[in-house]
């Protein structure tokens, strides 16, 4: 799990950085055309922060990798990956010609899914010795 949240940090942390400073770029590796108004840009950019957070979130699950924090943070990327793997998807089988960076991206995001619900299936959380506090 320790491995898994360090690579998706680092990636998310990339991606969210390039989505901040500069949108229509990263939109146009991916999807092939850019941002066209100052609406799209601020909402490539709002992607960005969302990315960054992600990103900051694995980044610090991974000094505690078996707890249920973390788990729960790697169940979010389950989730994140396999929307952008099919919104990512459909997209590029709606767009002629796609961005170059957008199969890539698509199976970047399928692997890490299947590398996150492989991780949470082989994995129980940590347990505490203090069972006399309340929840």
């Amino acid at each position: 799990m320790n491995c898994l949240l360090i690579l998706t940090g680092i990636i998310e942390v990339g991606a969210g950085l390039a989505l901040l400073g500069f949108p229509p770029a990263a939109v146009a590796l991916l999807l092939g055309s850019g941002l066209d108004t100052p609406a799209a840009v601020a909402l490539g950019r709002l992607a960005g922060v969302a990315l960054l957070a992600l990103g900051v979130a694995c980044w610090l699950a991974h000094y505690d990798p078996q707890t249920r924090a973390a788990r729960g943070v790697i169940a979010a990327m389950t989730l994140y990956n396999f929307g952008a793997a099919v919104v990512l998807g459909v997209a590029g089988t709606q767009l002629h010609p796609a961005g170059i960076a957008l199969w890539p991206a698509v199976l970047l995001h399928a692997a890490l899914t299947v590398w996150c619900v492989t991780d949470l299936l082989a994995r129980p959380t940590q347990t505490t010795d203090d069972s006399s506090r309340e929840p």
